[in-house]
């Protein structure tokens, strides 16, 4: 069958990559970058690196977040792997230069990919490495991959058509099983099921079809019940196992990385904004209201464990600040209390929490006891938040949904865009959210009270 899809993108990429590292190393560091062994590390630890990190298993779909994240690891390693080898061999070098030089070449690395990207989707768009497509189904999941195809030319799928028993889209050319004399009589390089509409019969005949002519075969779930989008396939030797996700977080580097970062950013704002805030503030929450500077809370965090949650105290003293969350107009809320809910600034001592690790700079908003124990029983999949650290901020927060939940469906959703925070984590992710956070702050919002 002939594919219109190229076999030759991951290569190019490689080669050019390959020819920019050596091209700077051989103009800026002769007298360092000689030697067969030199030269044989260094294109072989980049290769190694890509390798375990997937840098070149870029899919159409793919965000442009996760680009970034990918391109900043790698050089992140190979800059450590890089030095290493000096360091291993004993070798004296200018550091400044070397810096300078793998500065070049991650520059023109990332401006070498950039173009290529924007190059393959205008190719794409203008009708190139396409793949043709059918759609096995009609209900709501298949009409929203229909329009998300229709609304990305940019992703390079071209659909023949659609088929279903109901008879319902405009696109609709038959029943299912007639789609299998048509993806003879056609090329066709995928077949998109949704698995709703299938019999467990039917399912199997889709597999051996596509595994017999060589169509790559994907399943849609009923996306009513399965918030996840990560599942993956493990094995038991060579026993199959399906898992319902796989997070970023499994990895240990990824780990380090966002612990790194959060050590970094919590060490920056007690050094340089806590130390001179809080003795301000500790003179105008005291001259308005009796009580302590700080404000502490127990709240469920990482496996559910429980730590206190720090804030500058926003509210007169009361017996029911661990119950009933601030509302509206809340007349427990002080002058001085205010301003600092309405800035987030109640919520900057939670840097302590990040640097003793019971935190992170962003994840899942940490919730009371009282409501994790209420919406753990009627809110599905609520517990899943509690796979990581929770967050100062987060992708639920910059979203609209933070502060009072004034109704189930505020908690769905939170749930929803937390558990899709959780499965497609990455740095530049994080540093979007950071970004929004700031914005909405200096923006203002409805719910900041």
């Amino acid at each position: 069958m002939n594919k219109r899809y190229s076999i030759y993108i991951k290569p190019i990429s490689i080669i050019a990559n390959l020819v920019i590292i050596n091209f700077f190393l051989k103009l800026f560091l002769q007298e360092s970058y000689s030697g067969f062994w030199h030269i044989a590390f260094t294109n072989l630890s980049w290769l190694i690196i890509s390798y375990h990190l997937d840098f070149y298993n870029i899919r159409r779909y793919h965000k442009n977040t996760d680009l970034l994240s990918r391109l900043f690891l790698q050089f992140l390693i190979f800059t450590f792997v890089y030095f290493a080898y000096y360091s291993l061999t004993n070798k004296s070098i200018n550091s400044i230069d070397h810096i300078k030089t793998l500065a070049y070449i991650f520059l023109s690395i990332s401006v070498f990919r950039s173009l290529y990207l924007f190059a393959l989707k205008k190719y794409r768009i203008e009708g190139g490495n396409f793949r043709n497509i059918i759609l096995i189904g009609s209900n709501r999941s298949m009409q929203n991959v229909n329009h998300f195809i229709e609304e990305h030319p940019e992703l390079g799928y071209k659909i023949l058509g659609s088929f279903s028993n109901d008879f319902k889209g405009n696109k609709c050319i038959g029943t299912i099983n007639s789609s299998f004399d048509y993806s003879k009589n056609h090329v066709v390089d995928e077949i998109i099921c949704s698995i709703s509409e299938l019999t467990k019969e039917q399912i199997k005949k889709f597999i051996d079809f596509t595994d017999n002519n060589l169509i790559v075969l994907k399943l849609i779930p009923d996306a009513k019940d399965v918030y996840t989008t990560k599942m993956v396939v493990e094995y038991f030797d060579y026993i199959p196992i399906l898992s319902l996700r796989k997070i970023p977080f499994d990895d240990s580097i990824n780990q380090f990385f966002k612990r790194f970062i959060d050590v970094l950013l919590s060490l920056f704002m007690i050094l340089f904004v806590l130390s001179w805030l809080t003795p301000l503030l500790f003179i105008l929450v005291k001259i308005e209201s009796k009580g302590p500077l700080f404000f502490k809370q127990t709240r469920d965090g990482l496996n559910g464990e429980t730590f206190e949650c720090y804030k500058y105290r926003s509210m007169q003293m009361n017996s029911f600040s661990n119950e009933i969350q601030a509302t509206k107009n809340d007349t427990r809320v002080t002058k001085i209390g205010s301003f600092l809910r309405r800035t987030s600034i109640d919520e900057l001592p939670q840097f302590l929490n990040v640097f003793i690790g019971e935190m992170s700079v962003v994840g899942p908003r940490p919730l009371m006891l009282s409501q994790t124990k209420k919406y753990s029983k009627i809110v599905d999949k609520f517990m899943v938040r509690h796979f990581i650290k929770p967050g100062i901020t987060g992708l639920a927060q910059v979203k609209g949904f933070r502060g009072e939940v004034e109704k189930n469906e505020d908690m769905e959703n939170r749930v929803k865009l937390d558990i899709f925070y959780i499965e497609n984590w990455s740095f530049f992710l994080d540093l979007k959210i950071i970004g929004q956070t700031i914005i909405n702050i200096l923006k203002g919002e409805d719910k900041a009270y």
